[in-house]
């Protein structure tokens, strides 16, 4: 857990960036739900695809944890999976940027 201090423009480029990949994430899941259950066929099947709902919604809800204390998490997270790129994030201080990174094993 990190205490770090946001000034107001830091909390407004890291809403703008985590509304940025959670949109993203939010319609990757979508498009995923639609293909899965277009070749659900079976109850079988249809149960399957509630779990996999389940583990999704649980891997989504922890992913998008917008604490402040758990940002650099959240955003080295979401740079490693593709929904979210370092350069959204300029404007953070030098030490933020630099947990993102070590968190990333960019450091």
């Amino acid at each position: 857990m990190y205490d770090f201090s946001w000034s107001p423009s830091e909390k407004k480029i890291a809403r703008q960036s985590y509304d940025l990949a959670r949109d993203a994430v939010l319609a990757k899941a979508l498009a995923e739900f639609k293909a899965k259950a277009a070749r659900v066929a079976t109850p079988s099947a249809m149960w399957d695809l509630e779990d996999y709902l389940r583990r999704k919604r649980r891997h989504i809800d922890t992913l998008l944890d917008y604490r402040y204390s758990q940002l650099p998490f959240v955003f080295a997270a979401l740079i490693r999976e593709g929904h979210l790129d370092e350069a959204s994030l300029a404007g953070l201080s030098e030490e933020k940027l630099e947990e993102v990174r070590r968190l990333l094993g960019r450091s």
